[in-house]
């Protein structure tokens, strides 16, 4: 072996020993962050059962309720994450998750439909800067040609809220109902919200604002992190804002974003009602099923971020996954009463929406220098938002209107499809590591 290939060899074991450590230092905090995040987003789902019954909502109420969250998200996105680089990631996501705590808890106070309408789109404005500004924050630690398999890791969450929250919600739907006054849903928005307070704090005191700042890494391995990141600037072309806001690239991805969040909140906010629909009558079957597409997105989701890794490759690491989430989404509206057909679609969009996630949030770093991704990732998050609102709002639209979901789920698979292909339209030169 020569003395260049001798050298690599060191440098690169130690940044893979660098990376380990910052990976064992941020990420188990991080994640179960965003497993509460996602929890508090999406329970409402496990609640529309008992909630709507109780309050007297119907689809749309319930639709429009859940879609204004995203609204909120929409709308103050790019202020949020602009606030996370003025205060610091500690301070700014510590506070965060101390206000969305509190509201997700008072979530269990709602009786009317105004009251649901304004704690949604006040959740939405508490957790618009959370998911933006943690990829933001491990863009900075993490090179590229590392982030596909750190972001699925990271975003894994997604999925795992499910896998747990599916059974914990059933089970609190069931085992607290009228338990000292209250009734289940309410017993479930305290239980699963008032835990993010206290996680807010732990925020406040354990998480690094920067690698400079930690001294848990040696001068050399900042070095070597701070040398990675630079070199990857280098090759980055949208430097302003102005930059942003002109690019095709950035409302390309836009477009992309949008397919990838139908496919994601179609199953968060409408999965429990369509394995009830099929003739699952128990609230808490209906939680232990809701886990099984999201365990197989857990699996799926780490394999094909560690595959992206690998073949250094971002655009069919990405195309694929949606695809699947159309299909699934299809096949689960082809024969609503069949829970066996129900099932097997879930799953498969399960898969495909829980990987497709991790790996769109790849390309906006291949474009977005280090002074724009702030603004740029909350831009494009804030657009995706609308396609959120969409799903949910649709779908209950047209069940309180054709009494049936299937037509909803045929829409959203097409335009879910059409997002896929338009990955294709990127260039791979420029969104796959080099």
């Amino acid at each position: 072996m020569s003395t260049a290939n001798t050298a690599d060899s060191v440098t690169l074991a130690r940044q893979d020993s660098t990376h380990s450590t910052v990976t064992w230092r941020l990420m188990p905090l991080l994640l179960v962050c965003y497993l509460f995040a996602h929890l508090d987003r999406i329970n409402i789902g496990f609640a529309k059962m008992q909630m709507s019954t109780d309050l007297h909502f119907s689809d749309t109420v319930y639709g429009f309720g859940a879609g204004l969250f995203f609204i909120a998200y929409a709308l103050f996105g790019v202020p949020s994450n602009i606030a996370l680089d003025r205060f610091g990631p500690r301070r700014w996501i510590a506070t965060l998750m101390v206000v969305w705590g509190a509201l997700s808890t008072s979530m269990l106070l709602v009786q009317t439909p105004t009251g649901f309408y304004v704690l949604r789109f006040l959740l939405g404005v508490a957790e618009a800067g959370f998911f933006p500004g943690i990829l933001v924050y491990l863009n900075r630690w993490y090179p590229a040609r590392r982030r596909a398999g750190i972001t699925a890791l990271f975003a894994i969450a997604v999925p795992m809220a499910g896998v747990i929250g599916g059974p914990l919600s059933g089970g609190i739907l069931e085992l607290f109902h009228d338990a000292a006054g209250l009734r289940g849903w309410q017993w479930m928005f305290l239980i699963e919200g008032a835990p993010v307070i206290l996680l807010g704090m732990v925020v406040l005191k354990c998480l690094p604002d920067s690698f400079a700042s930690v001294d848990w890494l040696s001068a050399e391995q900042k070095q070597s992190l701070r040398d990675e990141l630079d070199k990857e600037e280098q090759r980055k072309s949208i430097t302003s804002f102005s930059g942003i806001l002109g690019d095709a690239r950035v409302w390309l991805l836009v477009a992309v974003y949008c397919a990838v969040m139908l496919a994601v909140n179609t199953l968060a906010f409408w999965m429990p009602t369509l394995i009830h629909a099929a003739g699952i009558g128990s609230d808490g079957r209906v939680g232990l099923l809701s886990a099984v597409p999201y365990l197989a997105g857990c699996c799926f989701m780490i394999a094909c971020g560690r595959s992206s890794d690998r073949r250094r490759e971002r655009r069919w690491h990405l195309c694929v996954p949606l695809l699947m989430s159309a299909v699934g989404i299809a096949v689960a509206g082809i024969a609503p009463q069949n829970p066996t057909l129900v099932m097997g679609g879930l799953i498969v969009a399960g898969m495909g929406a829980s990987a497709a996630l991790p790996m769109f949030w790849q390309l906006p770093p291949a474009f977005l220098a280090n002074t724009t991704q702030a603004a740029g990732i909350a831009l494009i998050s804030s657009f995706g938002s609308i396609a959120s609102f969409a799903a949910p709002y649709l779908i209950g639209w047209m069940r309180d209107t054709t009494h049936s979901a299937s037509l909803a789920l045929y829409v959203l698979a097409f335009f879910i499809t059409l997002g896929g292909l338009l990955v294709l339209r990127t260039h791979a030169a420029a969104v796959n590591p080099q």
